[in-house]
């Protein structure tokens, strides 16, 4: 811009402006995954719908994508909560300091190790037959994540423990199964033991909408791709945080269970937390996402 040009120009309004934009209240941002649908509980405490496994998307091999993760509190009150690498083969620096713990011969070493130890989780995509809570989901495609407690439900379909029960892939549009995912409130966990497969049929009558389906599906490369991970100094230093320097192998300190707490307050003493059965992880996760993003 010229000098005559600058002159001429009047930037009080755009001054103006930019000063109003920067003062005007920020939209939160939301961190909410929209494609991952949740059962919900009812003041019973109970929880049903009926979902259906969905296969591989096109170029994927598995329809499944396994995550390994971390989520616990430490002596500082802060949050680690963080994809761990040994998802995908690399060293992790949680998991080598709680091998030190374990090696360290010091039970209440071995007990933080256990309470800071890897979560398992899975991501599939479905197809919701039935969600009585919301039912403007059903005949949607969505993303679910779950626990061991529902794998374990669906290598039984695939390796049922009896002769007198057919194998089933509960992936499979054509010979497939519903599931009906039953949760209850179990000593105050989830509890999915009731959830059961119904009888193998077809997903759609016609193979043009099962089609049309399957291209609606998400991609799960993405889980396990790269940028689902934070290097392994960025999480040796987030560690380091959480610590705080506090820690070596051979003293305890008290570092709590990944768990949900009560909602955090201004100042920065640790919340207690109670215990998580590995039945809960679903439901944990959540919260611990949403400690992490606040």
């Amino acid at each position: 811009m010229s000098l005559s040009a600058l002159k001429k120009q009047n930037s009080l309004d755009k001054l103006l402006g930019a000063v109003q934009a920067e003062s005007a209240p920020q939209e939160k941002k939301s961190y909410v995954d929209e494609r991952i649908w949740k059962p919900v509980m009812d003041k019973s405490g109970n929880g049903y719908a009926v979902i259906r496994f969905l296969p591989a998307v096109e170029g994927e091999d598995m329809p499944w994508a396994k995550i390994w993760n971390h989520a616990f509190q430490g002596p500082t009150g802060q949050w680690y909560i963080e994809n761990s690498l040994t998802t995908v083969g690399q060293n992790d620096p949680v998991s080598e300091y709680n091998t030190r713990l374990w090696n360290s011969g010091v039970e209440s070493d071995k007990e933080i190790a256990r309470k800071q130890k890897r979560k398992l989780q899975y991501y599939s995509n479905i197809y919701v037959v039935e969600d009585p809570a919301n039912p403007q989901n059903e005949g949607k495609v969505f993303l679910f994540r779950y626990g061991k407690k529902i794998f374990d439900k669906i290598m039984e379909a695939m390796q049922p423990a009896f002769e007198d029960e057919n194998p089933i892939n509960p992936f499979d549009f054509w010979s497939g199964a519903d599931f009906k995912l039953k949760i209850r409130k179990v000593d105050g966990y989830w509890n999915y033991d009731k959830s059961e497969f119904a009888e193998p049929s077809a997903l759609f009558d016609n193979d043009d909408d099962i089609e049309a389906l399957w291209k609606t599906q998400h991609s799960l490369a993405d889980f396990t791709g790269p940028s689902n991970f934070k290097s392994y100094d960025e999480l040796k230093a987030r560690l380091d945080a959480v610590l705080a320097g506090t820690v070596t192998v051979g003293k305890a300190v008290d570092v709590m269970e990944d768990a949900p707490v009560a909602e955090p307050k201004v100042d920065t003493s640790p919340a207690p937390a109670p215990t998580v059965s590995e039945e809960d992880d679903d439901d944990a996760m959540s919260y611990f996402e949403k400690l992490a993003n606040e």
